[in-house]
């Protein structure tokens, strides 16, 4: 099978100003533990903040990156996946670039003239971590840049999407031009439910791309925020994977199976109206660095295995290897090479 560009990834890459925080920087910020948000102006401050007065680390991230990266490490195939977003001309930009190249991954950025090239502020505390995004120049990504034949030509060489729902802030339209050419060629498309206030604040764009969807990813308090807005009245995590794989589809080639993440607890898959549960490996607490990037390693694990059309035991038996590797690192990186077989 020919693995080049077999997996296209688009979304907001940001480059994470990772440090390890205490409690009274939260509250000086007001951000909650363990919650994915977009700046607002109190935040601004906080990029400064963190650059000069802790120990900041940065790396090459944004949701639907990790991933990418992440599939590609796993399957260690030059140029097996792709990647399209946008960035700002600048130096974080370029160091974007070569982060990602070395990462293997083909990446075709829009670079946007006018914006700096969007971070993400990752407060760490006891290893749990917040995410406070300033998207910036991710936020200007137009679906012109996709409609161009060089990048398009990379949608029409993928047999396998994922895009984070966090894009849906940005440009549901290249969303759904991906969407419907996946069902139209009888793709597999994926998306990542990817944070309450997605769920909450974007319902009207996320119920439009989710007819196109084969496969949702998402972790425990996303569905559980998912239903809530819809007036589903259950707080079960198995309940609710079952009643969003059976939305309407837009397409019949593929069902819907929908995959949620509980951190330590097992992982619920639910296809044909039923659930499994797959435990996790279990980390020592001793051993947790930081759970930045958790999810988004899980995705990148599952999809290394998908689109070598591995059964899904072993889609997520290397979902959870490769968040377990993740965690035990700061930021999503990971070795050189990866154990998994």
């Amino acid at each position: 099978m020919a693995y080049e560009g077999i997996l296209l990834g688009m979304g907001n890459p940001l480059l994470d100003i990772s440090a390890v925080v205490d409690e009274e920087f939260l509250k000086k910020y007001d951000v909650k533990l363990n919650n994915a948000i977009l700046a607002e102006d109190k935040h601004l401050s906080m990029y400064n903040d963190l650059a000069e007065n802790y120990n900041v680390e940065y790396i090459a991230g944004g949701a639907t990156q990790n991933s990418i990266k992440v599939a590609q490490w796993m399957l260690q195939i030059p140029g097996a996946t792709g990647y399209i977003g946008s960035i700002g001309k600048d130096k974080f930009g370029e160091e974007m670039k070569k982060n990602s190249r070395l990462a293997g991954v083909n990446v075709q950025y829009y670079e946007d003239e006018t914006a700096p090239t969007g971070t993400c502020a990752v407060c760490v505390v006891g290893g749990e971590r917040s995410l406070i995004a300033n998207l910036s120049a991710a936020n200007c990504y137009k679906s012109e840049h996709l409609k161009r034949p060089e990048n398009w030509a990379l949608v029409e060489k993928a047999k396998y999407f994922y895009i984070a729902g966090f894009f849906l802030t940005v440009s549901p339209e290249s969303i759904l031009l991906v969407a419907e050419h996946a069902a139209a060629k009888n793709k597999v498309f994926t998306m990542n439910l990817s944070a309450p206030f997605i769920c909450e604040f974007f319902k009207d764009a996320q119920e439009k791309a989710l007819p196109y969807v084969d496969y949702v990813f998402g972790n425990e308090t996303e569905a559980r925020t998912f239903a809530r807005v819809r007036g589903w009245e259950t707080e079960n995590v198995e309940e609710i994977a079952v009643k969003i794989s059976q939305l309407p589809k837009a397409s019949g080639t593929h069902k819907r199976i929908t995959v949620i993440t509980q951190g330590a607890d097992p992982v619920v898959v639910a296809e044909d109206g039923k659930t499994k549960l797959f435990p996790v490996i279990l980390l020592p607490k001793e051993k947790l660095v930081d759970t930045n990037g958790a999810g988004d390693a899980f995705v990148g694990g599952f999809l290394s295995q998908l689109v070598r059309e591995k059964p899904i035991e072993d889609c997520v038996r290397a979902g959870s290897y490769a968040a377990n590797v993740i965690i035990q690192r700061s930021g999503c990186t990971y070795p050189e090479k990866p154990d998994f077989n």
